[in-house]
């Protein structure tokens, strides 16, 4: 490749990508950083916060997947059985963790959530590294980079006892409190990250390119889960740069894929999304479902925004170890479906 011949891999449009992929943990990380006093070291949450971030970004992306996969049409006659086996072992296996443990159940999912949130990084970095040439060396920094970046302040919470937030509820975590431990993987996480500085340099140097989006992606990884793990130890800043930054870039792609495979298709085959209300249709039903999924969580469990949900008011309370058994995962499957099938749609046989 010559010097002058590089361009840069963007999945849309530069300014789509900008916006929607790359921008959210920046952004977020500005306003965390522009008021302090209201996200560092707090276990608060306002109740309009919690909305706009936990139901309109958080449970609403989950949602998402429908439309790259069972509102698919062709993509769910391909791999119904996939589709379809899925969801059915994610209750059963739900199911009987929570029978065995309703506390086991939660840490399970935290676990597969946290795996599913470092995956997507390093899905979006390989993304944008896909028309690169490079050789084994660049491509272990690069993974090494991305891991680094989310594993060690993964490490660090484990080690630091009294965070003012957890993942799903509290007690889904194991924690422990090892120094030791948390200032060996610092080292390395250093380390690694002068390396991938250094990698970047030289080809900077040496071919005078640099991947923008790729390195927009690592860097906004290194700063969102530094600063809403480490630095700031509020519930507030953590769920802003964790949600914003996941939530936000994962819809934008699949959006982007859904108009990308509808190009390919006649006029009138294409349906909703060659109309105007195409997006608002998307982020609507999104929400909706958000709504309805939330709405049932707080009526039949939670029942700690009452004020949002007040349609479901009517539920009834359930206390029952067994019924719990068979509901806890049965609301819970649009996630465990969600992080488990995600791990399939994108390799290239699924697509």
């Amino acid at each position: 490749m010559s010097k002058t011949s590089y361009t840069q891999p963007w999945i849309n449009k530069p300014l789509y990508d900008v916006a929607f992929i790359l921008l959210p943990p920046f952004l977020a990380l500005l306003v965390v950083a522009l008021l302090p006093a209201h996200f560092k070291n707090s276990g608060d949450m306002p109740v309009m916060v919690w909305v706009m971030l936990v139901l309109f970004v958080d449970v609403a992306h989950v949602y998402s997947t429908l439309y790259n996969t069972y509102l698919d049409k062709d993509r769910l006659r391909r791999h119904s059985r996939l589709f379809i086996f899925i969801p059915i072992v994610c209750y059963i296996a739900g199911v009987a963790l929570h029978i065995w443990s309703g506390s086991l159940f939660w840490s399970v999912l935290a676990y597969l959530a946290v795996f599913h949130f470092i995956r997507q990084q390093y899905g979006f970095m390989r993304l944008y590294a896909r028309r690169d040439d490079q050789p084994d060396w660049e491509k272990i920094i690069d993974g090494l980079a991305i891991y680094s970046a989310t594993i060690y302040p993964l490490i660090y919470w484990h080690c630091t006892p009294g965070r003012n937030f957890n993942w799903f509820i509290d007690g889904d975590f194991i924690i422990g409190n090892s120094s030791l431990i948390k200032e060996f993987s610092g080292v390395i996480y250093l380390m690694i990250a002068c390396a991938y500085i250094v990698k970047e340099g030289i080809l900077l140097l040496r071919d005078e390119k640099i991947n923008i989006p790729k390195n927009g992606v690592i860097i906004g990884t290194y700063l969102s889960w530094y600063f809403g793990i480490i630095y700031f130890n509020g519930d507030m800043a953590f769920t802003l740069l964790n949600v914003v930054a996941h939530g936000i870039p994962y819809m934008a792609l699949i959006w982007s894929e859904m108009n990308r495979t509808e190009k390919k298709k006649t006029p009138a085959a294409q349906g909703i999304k060659v109309k105007g209300y195409g997006l608002a249709v998307f982020v609507g039903s999104l929400i909706l479902l958000a709504y309805l999924e939330e709405g049932l969580w707080d009526g039949f469990i939670w029942q700690d925004h009452k004020s949002v949900f007040g349609l479901f008011r009517f539920l009834p309370h359930i206390s029952s170890d067994f019924v719990l058994a068979l509901l806890v995962p049965l609301l819970s499957l649009p996630q465990s479906t969600h992080y488990v099938l995600d791990g399939f749609i994108w390799r290239k046989k699924y697509a």
